[in-house]
């Protein structure tokens, strides 16, 4: 089998491709994502494109090092109408986005895409939106306090697999899409290049 590398220090999604019995090696893309962004946003680009531009950096990044590899790039982005957000800095600004997300429907869109050598060979964006329920500042403040500082691995401050679910009142998508990566599609496309037993 070809050596599969993911170009990402997310836990969860490492998780996702080690309990679907991929053998891998994580190797993480040093590039500084923010930087990437800033231009984008005065392109005119969405955020299912930032999404993809990104995961797509990090794959040819990681994969111009490791050519040999197949290497897999993702990257999330939260949208709320016209806004973007990211994974917040500190438990005060998980705090304001939650209190932004209240009663609205958020949309999370997850990019994946496969590199080898040096060049992106397959990408695929998948989108869910979510309706998160009408939440006061106490409830939002206890169920930071009882979440912890895990939220701050989330883009939205919240894990939907654990106490996240807590906040919602409906959900359109498939869960690897909302954890930030689009696992089946993946897996179809791993197949197809040969990467993993089909």
């Amino acid at each position: 089998m070809t050596r599969l590398v993911l170009a990402s220090g997310s836990v969860h999604r490492r998780k996702l491709l080690l309990d679907a019995g991929l053998r891998l090696d994580v190797v993480p893309s040093t590039l500084d994502e923010r930087a990437l962004e800033a231009p984008l946003k005065d392109s005119g680009a969405g955020p299912e494109d930032v999404a993809e531009i990104l995961a797509e950096a990090k794959a040819v990044d990681v994969s111009e090092k490791h050519p040999d590899a197949f290497v897999i790039g993702a990257d999330q982005t939260l949208s709320l109408g016209p806004d973007v957000f990211h994974k917040p800095a500190d438990m005060e600004e998980a705090r304001r986005t939650l209190l932004a997300l209240s009663g609205q429907t958020h949309r999370l869109n997850s990019a994946v895409v496969i590199a080898r050598d040096g060049e992106a060979v397959w990408r695929h964006v998948g989108v869910a939106s979510l309706t998160m329920r009408d939440l006061s500042p106490e409830f939002i403040g206890h169920y930071l306090a009882a979440a912890g500082e895990g939220v701050l691995t989330s883009v939205g401050a919240y894990q939907i697999e654990g106490r996240g679910i807590q906040l919602m009142e409906r959900i359109e998508g498939d869960l690897f899409t909302i954890v930030g990566l689009p696992l089946l599609p993946l897996l179809a496309e791993l197949r197809r290049l040969g990467a993993i037993e089909g």
